[in-house]
């Protein structure tokens, strides 16, 4: 197996932690022993978002997915991201607020859950009332917590303890984008899905009509 930052390795995560019995769980109540919760914070693209989330829909699993209202990379309000809130409940996922610091936008569209945005470490763990901060005391502790944040794995790939139920539970942060645009490095990932943009973006000047002769 090679712990790389692809789909194909994504998949073969969610196959070892069906392999070491994890259930799948959300931020509705506190972590049990055997849950895993799938967290996926939406930094830069919905399109990166709804492959993820198919590939895990095909392989039986469900996750939370938490999307900007603020990002200047992608607009919630826009068909875009409309269909792809519709998609994402339509697989069975959960949609959560992804704030940007001091701002809260916590409107209908998400699940009464929401994450910071890079956050600062005197703010990670601040609460809205009447939300649930999912890196609020009852979900985080460095122990039960992997993140892949810019293409690294403080503590190494998970795959191995996920396919021997080493965690008790667990809250595996994952982003999107690094698993679906190739690059062997962060820059390389970051410059894949840029040339993806690029293309899309020619597309959406196509459909509004723009001579592009």
């Amino acid at each position: 197996m090679t712990c790389d930052f692809s789909l194909p390795h994504y998949r073969e995560l969610l196959q070892a932690a069906q392999r070491g019995g994890y259930r799948y769980a959300g931020f509705d109540r506190a972590p049990e022993a055997g849950t895993l919760i799938l967290r996926h914070d939406v930094d830069l693209s919905l399109e990166g978002a709804l492959t993820v989330a198919e590939a895990e829909a095909d392989e039986g699993a469900w996750s939370t997915w938490f999307l900007m209202t603020r990002s200047v990379f992608y607009n919630l309000a826009s068909s875009e991201g409309e269909r792809t809130i519709a998609r994402l409940r339509k697989l069975g996922h959960r949609v959560a607020h992804h704030a940007v610091w001091p701002h809260v936008d916590l409107d209908d569209r998400f699940d009464r859950v929401f994450t910071w945005h890079n956050p600062e470490p005197e703010y990670m763990q601040a609460e809205i009332p009447g939300a649930v901060n999912a890196m609020g005391v009852s979900f985080f502790d460095p122990g039960h917590y992997r993140s892949d944040s810019n293409q690294h794995w403080r503590h190494g790939c998970p795959h191995g303890e996920l396919e021997r139920g080493a965690f008790p539970w667990l809250q595996l942060l994952t982003h999107p984008e690094i698993w679906v645009f190739d690059g062997a490095t962060m820059r390389e990932s970051m410059e894949s899905m840029l040339d993806a943009d690029r293309a899309a973006r020619l597309e959406h000047l196509r459909q509004d009509r723009i001579d592009l002769s």
